[in-house]
């Protein structure tokens, strides 16, 4: 499933029943309660990243990227905006880009 995919998924479960739809769940509790469940999988990312499990990080970061979608899609920030943005920073180095953000 690409990127895209599970994006065009989150976006089509936002009516869906929460009793049936874990994405419906998280979306219907709220901006926040899905900015903390994807706070709680990028933790669980970063201690298998440390750990060195390559299969249980790849896991993991499979369940980043899908909390930071619902979490982006709960306040209306698409994935086409997200791609917008880092096409803004192509080309950019990374410490160049930072040295221009505002403090």
């Amino acid at each position: 499933m690409s990127l895209h995919d599970l994006s065009a998924t989150i976006l089509a479960r936002r009516g869906a029943d929460p009793d049936t739809s874990w994405t419906a769940k998280l979306l219907a509790k709220g901006p926040e309660k899905c900015a903390e469940k994807f706070g709680e999988e990028a933790v669980e990312a970063i201690i298998e990243a440390v750990k060195g499990d390559r299969e249980r990080l790849t896991s993991e970061a499979a369940d980043v990227l899908y909390h930071l979608l619902v979490m982006c899609a709960a306040r209306d920030v698409s994935l086409d905006d997200i791609e917008t943005e880092l096409a803004r920073r192509e080309g950019r180095s990374g410490i160049a880009e930072k040295a221009a953000r505002p403090e």
